[in-house]
């Protein structure tokens, strides 16, 4: 009796055994997500050292943010097809080591090139690792399982921004920006050394990787995301002295936007061929055949466009404008970070009782409001009530909508299709990041100059100042770098301090502005947001949630 006995135990024992180590996958892949997210957030919260250090301009940040994300979206989905190819563990560990010796290069950085060649680096890196992350959680996970994988996956950026804006602020003020990139490189031997505890995935032979795809889609995207982060210095329409050609004295930027637009619109031509032929595209166009989910996909080029440009604004006012610490910044963006993380991870506990539409429009209003909430109350002290209150609404909608979406896109694939959704996600996650941290550049430091040159017209200072000063090169500068511009030209102390009211007055308008304009682009995405899914409690089951399936609203051709 006791030796049948024994076996039902021993049975028991090891099915729960099982079940708390299928767990362990799961770790791994958040901490690789998790090193990822620590790079691009690292970077805005640590701002005012890295310019003092490097000597480099507020916007180089944004710079190094956009060349990271260029070439994650550039790639991300030739990443997808090279997991394929050679199995998506070992993809997953090459690259999670390869973005780590990135980030080692980034911590020895001596000036803004080596900075944004790291970045570029980590950037393909991480185009390599990115697909791997679904279709590993895929590979381990099943069921109710995976569906929880899949929200805690979409949850870690925004938790590794409240994580890196807390660690990495104490660490850049008591210690050095470049200890926190250091980090990022032990984190990627970390990660290294427990990936073998993952179920290796089986490699696809016969796997064509369409090169004329990678080549349109690569240099689509590096021209709309080049030309857009260039607005400023090289001209929106006549070219600007930096501008590098000029075309009939006109600024190339324009005629790259609409460059990489065709390009863009050529690559799903090309697509679409490639399937009528029967070969494999680069991208499955399953992931994007419904209204819904290219609208999905609409509303999270929003809401990742508007995260980054928050993560980027909040710390340029207090670091440059308030001339306060790294240490400063992320205490006083706790409530932000915070409320960000907890809505990503707790709004999956709304999916059985409001639909993705009606969730989405509630998560836009709410991140709006908070954007005119900042507007309208955002001065010279931070603690403000009002500011904080604006800050936890937007935080709430941002978490919410990009888990949310990132759900959308993944129920409305069948698990076969994992790989593509993760580029997918890729590309739309990085170009959105790109473009909010380019816009957020562009919007406030061109509505700086404009205020700049509009209010020094205006003053008593004298025009000679106009040309010992490039007018055609400002940025946002803190009270003690202009002080020290201006202790090199002719004026007189009390030029000095006129100068000095009138970029402060600046430099507060023009961050009100980029949050006024913030606000209405937010609102603008409720358009897209009235085509997601409109699923009825309890309609979708967990099979569907989790990608096993199409959800039968979703599909309909």
């Amino acid at each position: 009796m006791v030796k049948k006995s024994a076996a039902p135990t021993t049975v028991e024992t090891t099915a729960q055994a099982a079940l708390k180590a299928s767990w362990v996958p799961l770790a791994i892949i958040v901490l690789a997500q998790l090193q990822m997210g620590i790079n691009i957030n690292a970077l805005p919260v640590s701002l005012g050292p890295i310019i003092d250090d490097l000597n480099a301009p507020a916007t180089s940040i944004s710079t190094a943010l956009v060349l990271y994300s260029l070439f994650v979206a550039a790639f991300v989905m030739l990443g997808a097809k090279i997991g394929k190819l050679f199995g998506e563990r070992l993809v997953f560990q090459v690259s999670a080591v390869g973005h780590g010796a990135a980030m080692a290069l980034m911590a020895i950085a001596t000036d803004a090139n080596m900075m944004n060649i790291a970045q570029a680096i980590a950037g393909i890196a991480a185009a390599l690792l990115v697909p791997t992350l679904v279709v590993l959680i895929a590979a381990n996970y099943s069921g109710r399982q995976q569906e929880q994988s899949l929200g805690i996956l979409a949850s870690i950026p925004a938790v590794a921004s409240g994580l890196t804006f807390i660690v990495a602020g104490y660490i850049a003020t008591a210690l050095s920006w470049r200890v926190s990139f250091g980090l990022i490189f032990v984190i990627s031997l970390a990660v290294l050394f427990l990936s073998f505890r993952m179920k290796p995935v089986p490699r696809h032979k016969g796997i064509s990787i369409d090169l004329v795809g990678v080549v349109l889609s690569a240099l689509g995207i590096a021209l709309i995301l080049f030309g857009f982060n260039n607005l400023n210095s090289w001209g929106i329409v006549i070219a600007k002295p930096a501008a590098p050609i000029s075309i009939l004295g006109l600024s190339p930027v324009p005629f790259m936007l609409l460059l990489g637009v065709v390009l863009g619109q050529a690559f799903f031509a090309w697509s679409e061929r490639r399937v009528a032929h029967k070969k494999t595209p680069l991208l499955a166009l399953e992931v994007l055949d419904t209204p819904e989910e290219r609208n999905a996909v609409y509303a999270f080029l929003v809401a990742g466009g508007l995260g980054s440009a928050i993560s980027f604004l909040i710390p340029l006012y207090i670091q440059i404008v308030q001339d306060r610490t790294p240490l400063f910044t992320s205490i006083a963006i706790v409530p932000y970070a915070v409320t960000v993380a907890a809505a990503a991870i707790l709004s999956v506990r709304l999916y059985d009782r409001l639909t993705p539409r009606m969730l989405a429009l509630i998560s836009f209003v709410l991140v709006g409001a908070g954007m005119l909430v900042l507007a309208f109350t955002i001065g010279n002290d931070w603690s403000t009530p009002a500011v904080i209150f604006g800050l936890i609404l937007v935080g709430l909608g941002e978490g919410t909508t990009l888990t949310l979406l990132f759900n959308v896109l993944v129920s409305a694939s069948p698990k076969e299709l994992a790989g593509d959704v993760g580029a997918l996600r890729g590309v739309v996650n990085n170009v959105s990041s790109a473009l909010g941290a380019a816009f957020a550049g562009v919007v406030a430091v061109g509505l700086l100059s404009v205020l700049i040159t509009t209010a020094f017209a205006q003053s008593n200072l004298p025009p000679s100042l106009q040309q010992e000063i490039n007018f055609d090169r400002i940025d946002f500068v803190s009270n003690d770098q202009l002080k020290e511009v201006l202790s090199q030209t002719s004026v007189t102390e009390e030029q000095v301090d006129e100068a000095v009211a009138i970029n402060a007055d600046a430099r507060l308008r023009a961050l009100r502005a980029a949050f006024l304009l913030l606000a209405a682009i937010s609102l603008l995405s409720l358009i897209p947001s009235t085509r997601l899914p409109n699923y009825k409690p309890g309609q979708l089951s967990a099979d569907d949630i989790a990608g096993e399936k199409k959800p039968k609203a979703a599909k309909t051709k």
